[in-house]
């Protein structure tokens, strides 16, 4: 099977209006809770990313929690790298868009000069990811590239292009977002499933 068909495998994938953590609009959620619950399935994924992100030579895999995270730690595992991870955090000055930011714990924010590359389960809106790298930067580090199992739609691209930093993605599929404010499901009256968020 190919990478997208082996990920669908092992994602719950549902349909409707939903507010992602980036605060955009989607008319797709894929419950990522559900992605390691077969680990031997996922970390065969997860050797394919690392293939990919070795020709950058990262020192550390870096991913934000908690599904990311877990990607990370399985690539960093076959990359034979260090890990780090980020944690989410709310922040309530922010507006609708990115109100969360990802922040590396205390203990392992040394990482100054390293080089380093992002990975995370599926980039989409790309909020974790943003977040992560906003935060890597501010610790000094060097990112290399981010990697993902999935890309949907054009965001994580145009995240990438922005930071300068390359793109792998093992699949990508198209993908809708909206703001709040152009959102056609909103438009329609459907009702809109909140994202938790931390």
């Amino acid at each position: 099977m190919s990478p997208a068909a082996d990920l669908a495998s092992l994602l719950q994938i549902r349909r409707g209006h939903f507010e992602l953590e980036s605060g955009h609009h989607g008319d797709l959620w894929l419950d990522l809770e559900s992605l390691c619950v077969r680990p031997r399935a996922a970390r065969a994924l997860a050797i394919q990313l690392a293939a990919r992100l070795a020709p950058y030579n990262p020192e550390i895999v870096c991913g934000p929690l908690v599904e990311g995270a877990f990607v990370s730690l399985l690539v960093a595992a076959e990359l034979n790298t260090e890990f780090v991870y980020t944690q989410p955090h709310r922040d309530p000055d922010v507006g609708k868009l990115f109100p969360v930011q990802y922040r590396l714990p205390t203990v392992l924010r040394r990482i100054e000069g390293r080089r380093v590359a992002i990975v995370n389960d599926v980039i989409n809106a790309g909020s974790a990811v943003r977040g992560t790298l906003a935060d890597l930067t501010v610790c000094s580090a060097e990112v290399v590239a981010i990697g993902t199992l999935l890309a949907l739609g054009s965001a994580p691209t145009e995240l990438a292009n922005q930071a300068a930093v390359p793109l792998e993605a093992l699949a990508s599929e198209p993908n809708r977002l909206w703001t709040p404010e152009a959102c056609p499901l909103c438009a329609k009256g459907l009702p809109l499933v909140l994202f938790p968020g931390p």
